[in-house]
């Protein structure tokens, strides 16, 4: 992970890392706010969602014959 530059960088390499090792990730979120906008243009509408609850992250390998 020592190339990473963002955040989506790191979440694909911790990703990648987990795979087929049956790991979970869990985020506990309290009214976290998201801004999402319409488009990418400077001129770009924006909504607000808010999450709270918990998000998790599971993976598993499914090229292996069970």
């Amino acid at each position: 992970m020592a190339d990473t530059k963002s955040w989506p960088d790191m979440a694909i390499d911790i990703y990648d890392k987990l795979t087929g090792r049956g790991a979970e990730i869990s985020y506990t979120l309290e009214n976290m706010e998201i801004w999402i906008p319409s488009g990418t243009g400077d001129d770009a509408t924006h909504a607000k969602w808010k999450v709270n609850g918990t998000l998790k992250i599971s993976s598993r390998d499914t090229s292996k014959a069970s």
